[in-house]
Order: structure tokens, then sequence, then C-alpha cells
């Protein structure tokens, strides 16, 4: 297993950076405690280096994972605050009153750009705890990575309308089906994380090229590094994010590669 762990490292370090061809900043990546033993601290920032990343959001199960990268790089991670403690509280977390104890104690001992990656879906939204989440987003000024459904995004912003709100996956749904999204609610924000149809050999599609176009400001790009192996692909990503990029005009690529995800971290940071 050993031996295993310092090939898969070497890898990760061996694949060439396109660093110097466009800035990224990566809004969704996970270091969770199933990764820890396989790429520890010092590795994983190296990794995220070699990728040419300005910026990553990192969140993690347990956010000591979280904690780790940001002690070990603050100049490079963004935390963000996850209400699991461990891997397996996908569809019960949002029942467990002890998070929002939780989640209260550290945004008051930790800084944090965000709450989430959490998985909510329809009226489960309108739970106590959830609503309770976000108030403490509103109370603390952070944004919510929401893995939801259109209905869950809605109920968020009918519970306050002045919430940020990162789409993780940008809802799995159809570009024509994200813009509806965007066009009603202002602060909404997509990443597009664990979505490959925004390029076809490098090139846009026409109808993601319409919703980047029609809304320029509103997507981030990001890997979601949701199991330990994904961390082999952090480096590919980047430069496969950095080819599609290459199709768009110049300034509406540098939005989404990180002036987007600069923006939202930068309204969450410097309160």
């Amino acid at each position: 297993m050993k031996i295993w762990m310092a090939t898969l490292i070497a890898g990760f370090l061996a694949v060439p950076s396109l660093a110097a061809d466009r800035v990224l900043i990566d809004g969704h990546v996970h270091y969770s405690h199933d990764a820890w033993e396989m790429l520890p601290p010092k590795a994983a920032i190296k990794v995220l280096r070699e990728a040419g990343l300005k910026k990553v959001f990192v969140s993690s199960s347990s956010d000591e994972g979280t904690q780790m990268l940001y002690r070990q790089a603050p100049d490079i991670i963004v935390p963000v605050l996850r209400p699991y403690r461990k891997r397996g509280e996908l569809s019960t977390w949002f029942r467990d009153e002890t998070v929002d104890d939780m989640i209260a104690d550290r945004l008051s001992k930790n800084t944090y750009a965000g709450i989430g990656e959490f998985h909510i879906f329809g009226a489960d939204t309108d739970l106590p705890v959830v609503r309770n989440i976000v108030k403490l987003a509103n109370t603390h000024k952070v944004f919510l990575h929401a893995h939801s459904d259109s209905d869950a995004v809605d109920r968020i912003f009918a519970q306050d309308p002045e919430a940020r709100v990162l789409w993780a996956h940008s809802g799995f749904v159809a570009p024509q089906a994200i813009a509806e999204m965007l066009a009603k609610h202002k602060n909404l924000w997509s990443d597009l994380a664990f979505r490959s149809e925004q390029s076809d050999d490098g090139k846009v599609p026409e109808p993601w090229r319409k919703v980047f176009t029609d809304f320029p400001d509103r997507f981030v790009i990001g890997t979601d590094t949701y199991t330990p192996e994904r961390w082999y692909y952090l480096v590919d990503h980047a430069n496969w994010s950095r080819q599609w990029l290459n199709d768009l005009p110049n300034e509406l690529a540098d939005k989404i590669a990180f002036k987007n995800a600069e923006t939202l971290m930068n309204w969450a940071l410097n309160k």
C-alpha cells in the first residue's frame, strides 16, 4: 500500500502544468479524512500549485482536512465549512440538530468564505437545521455551496433573498435550465465541477457558449475531489479547463477561470 501511495503521489507531480497559460481558481475541492494518509497536506498543496491554481475553495469531512491545508498554505486555500463530520452524512445532516451548533462554533473560531458543499433537495430545505444554516450564512456573511435541485435553490432564496449561493455542478441540468435559474436569482453562481459537456474536443458547444455569454459573471470552474482518487485528476482537469476556456473570448474566459470566484471570495472574506 505504501509503495502504491508513493507511486500515486509521484504521478501527481509528474504531470506537466500549463500554469502560464491561464490563471485559475478552483471552486470545488474536498480534502476529506480518507485522503489524508494517501496525500499528506504538504503533498496536497504541491499538487494544487503544480496545477497553477491561484486559489482553491476547499471543504472536507471533517473540517480538520480543510484546516490542515489552510495552515499549510493560507495564500492559496479558501476555507469552506462542510456540515459533515465524516462520510455517510449526506442524507442525514439536515435532520441532525447538533450540526447547527457545530457550524456556529467553527464559524466563530475560524475563517471561512462559505458553508458547504452540502446536499439538500426539495422540501427538506425548509427543515429547521437547514433554515438555521441559511441564517448563519447571513449572520457571518458567507456563501452557501449547495448540491441541490432547482427547488431547493428556490427555497434557500425564499428564506433569504440576499443569500449568496454557489450551485454545485450547476445542478446537473442543461444550459437552458441553468440560464433560467441564473435569470431568476441575481446572487446565484454556478460551479462546473464534474461537468464535461461544456467542452467538445476543446471547443465550447453553442448552448454552453450562449449561457456563458448571457451570464458572464456567474460561472466558476471546479474539479470535485469527492474521493481521494480524484486528486490524481486535479492537474489534468486544470489543463483541460484551460483548453476549452481558450475557445472563449479572453475577457469571458478570465471571468470563468478566476474572476467570478474571486468576486465571491472577496465578498465573503473582506468583511
